[in-house]
């Protein structure tokens, strides 16, 4: 989880690399509205993000129901969100990218090809809600290079 632009895809597939497991794409699960609200510069609501949680929520189960090991790269900025993603489900684990607004702007003005324009950070910003003690998160500070991020991941992890 994190920000946009906070390396959540790339972490999810250098990590589901190295475990052998499989990627489920946050932003693939995204109805068309939502893309065209956030390529036009609106912030989605709650109400835009509900449904859009629940697939992925679905996707998770059914890869626990197949015993498949899976990272899945989703902003989940809120508690709330989380609460659908996670809730009682013992064997997912929750992963923190955590970065200044500083380094992520930045490389969000260096991504190419992606529906979320910088403006849209600031929004990201004000509505996460950094995981607590309770929720147990790997927490790791993204100003390193990915494969230095992903094996702090995996040594957490053990």
């Amino acid at each position: 989880m994190g920000v946009s632009g906070s390396g959540k895809t790339t972490i999810a597939r250098g990590l589901a690399a190295a475990e052998h497991w499989t990627v489920l794409e946050g932003d693939s699960f995204h109805p068309p509205a939502n893309v065209e609200k956030m390529k036009s510069g609106t912030p989605l609501i709650d109400e835009d993000r509900w449904p859009w949680l629940r697939a992925i929520a679905v996707a998770i189960d059914a890869d626990l129901a197949r015993g498949v090991n899976a990272v899945v790269a989703c902003s989940a900025l809120r508690r709330a969100y989380r609460d659908i993603l996670i809730g009682d489900r013992r064997n997912v684990r929750l992963v923190y990218l955590k970065g200044s607004r500083e380094l992520i702007a930045e490389r969000m003005q260096a991504r190419q090809g992606h529906f979320m324009p910088p403006a849209l950070l600031d929004s990201q910003f004000r509505t996460l809600e950094e995981p607590g003690p309770d929720e147990d998160p790997i927490t790791v500070e993204i100003g390193g290079p990915p494969d230095e991020i992903v094996h702090a991941i995996m040594e957490q992890l053990q």
